[in-house]
């Protein structure tokens, strides 16, 4: 384990995990060692775990468990407490919207794997939770916990005044009903366009009883400057890696991306040379990961495919798939269904 990690997610929230299993009667210890971590490991509670190993530990809990909806299991196990700055900054803000900008900017602070911004639509704000890298088969399990997460945060900040009006979910239905609606106690939806909850617009910038403007400010500066240790530790490609990851569709182009990181095209080259690798190969390698995930969830053509990763004609990106994997996007689509 490292301190700092590209793809990380904090050891706090495996100890959740840990602790649900226990309460499961299962050995946690196995689980762990599996994985190359122990008991002692959950409470070093400012390390952090490596994407792959965080995806395996997820998969063979569900596994063990044989419970589909352990994601939302855990996620109701983390109140605010439980987020450490960015919980206590939240706890003292001033209103919903303010929690939702704060989310926006912070969360990379607790899990780097996720963004989240917010969209108002007609009478609701749209609290929106987007996966920065494809997450795959362990997506509904840590969707699942951070969308439950976020909905205690908001509870608690709001003393039940500001009630979800919607739980929203970009995978098919997965949860146990029961569970779901003792969790949520407002509609749930599959299968939609996004993943996060619909706030009531009409409530989202009212007071709240637990602000504190000093303490807020406080915590909030203790945000921005562990945010910005982070950026600083941060790879210069695993920071091109995540804009591109953040936008997903039109790729910024070298220049650009340069400009977003302060840098001159030629900076960049040259950072990313030191770094073994090139502007091209982190593009590349997004496009990869963009194009297995988007095949194996059916929702999009070939055709839309391409389009949506950068390419102008589809036979391009043929051709680019087939030099990745060896084989065509439709028989790589054919043999994920059989």
């Amino acid at each position: 384990m490292n301190k700092q990690m590209e793809w990380a997610l904090s050891i706090n929230y495996i100890r959740q995990v840990a602790d649900q299993l226990a309460e499961m009667d299962i050995a946690v210890a196995p689980w762990l060692a599996a994985h190359g971590l122990t008991l002692a490991d959950l409470d070093q509670a400012e390390a952090t775990v490596p994407w792959g190993v965080v995806r395996a530990l997820f998969l063979e809990a569900e596994a063990i468990t044989g419970e589909p909806a352990l994601g939302l299991m855990v996620g109701e196990r983390l109140r605010i407490n439980s987020h450490g700055i960015l919980g206590y900054a939240a706890m003292n803000s001033g209103s919903v919207r303010q929690v939702v900008e704060l989310l926006e900017r912070f969360i990379p602070l607790r899990i780097n794997l996720v963004m989240v911004s917010h969209r108002v639509e007609g009478r609701f704000l749209n609290l929106q939770i987007r996966e920065l890298l494809p997450l795959g088969e362990v997506g509904p399990f840590l969707m699942g916990a951070v969308v439950v997460a976020v909905k205690n945060v908001l509870d608690f900040i709001t003393l039940g005044n500001c009630q979800v009006a919607q739980a929203s979910f970009a995978f098919p239905a997965t949860f146990d009903r029961e569970l779901v609606d003792s969790l949520f106690r407002c509609p749930v939806r599959y299968d939609q366009s996004w993943t996060g909850l619909s706030l009531p617009l009409d409530r989202v910038d009212q007071p709240l009883r637990t602000a504190d403007p000093t303490a807020f400010e406080h915590a909030e500066k203790l945000c921005e400057r562990e945010l910005q240790n982070m950026v600083a530790d941060a790879s210069v490609s695993a920071r091109v890696r995540r804009l591109m990851l953040a936008k997903q569709v039109n790729f910024p182009s070298l220049a650009v991306t340069a400009r977003m990181l302060h840098m001159t095209p030629r900076t960049l080259h040259r950072r990313l040379q030191d770094e073994g690798t090139s502007f091209q190969e982190i593009l590349d390698a997004v496009r990869y990961s963009l194009a297995m995930e988007y095949l194996k969830s059916q929702e999009m053509t070939i055709q839309e495919l391409a389009y949506t990763l950068g390419y102008g004609d589809t036979a391009n990106f043929r051709r680019a798939f087939k030099r990745w994997t060896g084989v065509a996007p439709s028989f790589f689509r054919e043999s994920s269904e059989a």
